[in-house]
């Protein structure tokens, strides 16, 4: 069974112009459907803006809040922060947090939006508004769920936001795999990066895999893992420069699914980043990791 949170407003309509695909976490429920996935959908709420400002600035939270977010802080973003985005913005952080609960008691669960992690503290950025994995880790902690929580960010671009609104916080790992030349242009330092010269393909990756998870969560020994599952490693990603197939993201998963099952370590997963022009294509790589990790959990008892 794969726990999945979603909200009818995660959805916004598509602007005229630009590369983020607003529509996706419908069509990712799409993808879903057409495979007939068995699945419990969870409806989240949005995050309180207390937990917001735990980790954002609360001046940017309330430019946000009141879409008064300043033009040049919109450029960054990528888009213009409406009603409707800003709503989807708080949306997405209670649906990590949600996933995470469901996941402590299931396994693994996936939010279908979320994996926000170029935001900043003042800023979003990259098409990121509010940095979902730092705010619901934040949460998760500060209420005892857990002790100490992974982030572990397979999207082809480095987690940034999350390394820089994590850092110091010695019970939150960050583990960044990502294109060493793609963006950002400058980096932040997570807990341990592992930067990939372009053209990576499915043995790169999976050695590097190989080298770093499985000490991290033996040297760490996480009770989660917040797992920004991107997809944008893929070799057909438009805005990728890594050359994943689809069967190397699936052994990505596979791996990260058992390396956690080994351990008890339940996973929470965040969509991440994925883009081109055949948007239900990238709809489906969305939906192959959620169904390669709940049958994973689901074959070991989860």
């Amino acid at each position: 069974m794969l726990h999945v949170v979603h909200h009818p407003g995660y959805t916004t309509p598509l602007p005229p112009a630009g590369s983020f695909p607003h529509d996706k976490y419908m069509l990712v429920m799409q993808a879903l459907e057409e495979r007939g996935v068995a699945m419990s959908t969870h409806l989240p709420q949005a995050m309180p803006r207390s937990w917001l400002e735990a980790v954002h600035d609360p001046t940017y939270v309330d430019e946000v809040l009141r879409c008064a977010v300043p033009a040049e802080k919109e450029r960054r973003i990528g888009f213009a922060v409406t009603a409707r985005v800003s709503h989807r913005s708080q949306l997405s952080p209670g649906g990590t947090w949600l996933a995470a609960c469901l996941a402590l008691r299931h396994g693994y669960a996936a939010n279908s939006a979320g994996g926000s992690h170029h935001a900043l503290w003042d800023t979003g950025a990259g098409y990121c508004v509010f940095n979902d994995l730092a705010i619901a880790a934040h949460r998760l902690l500060a209420e005892a769920r857990v002790t100490r929580i992974l982030i572990l960010d397979l999207d082809v671009h480095q987690g940034d936001g999350t390394a820089a609104l994590t850092a110091g916080h010695g019970d939150i790992f960050t583990l960044s795999i990502h294109a060493e030349k793609n963006f950002p242009m400058h980096k932040a330092r997570s807990n341990l990066d592992v930067a990939l010269p372009d053209g990576s393909g499915d043995a790169d990756y999976e050695q590097a895999l190989e080298d770093c998870l499985p000490r991290v969560l033996d040297d760490f020994r996480p009770d989660l893992i917040l797992f920004q599952a991107g997809v944008d490693a893929h070799i057909d990603d438009r805005l990728g420069r890594l050359a994943l197939s689809d069967s190397g993201l699936e052994g990505r998963d596979r791996f990260v699914a058992r390396q956690a099952l080994e351990r008890g370590i339940p996973i929470a997963s965040a969509l991440g980043g994925g883009y081109g022009k055949d948007r239900m294509a990238v709809a489906r790589r969305h939906a192959q990791t959620m169904v390669t990790l709940a049958a994973e959990f689901g074959r070991r008892g989860g």
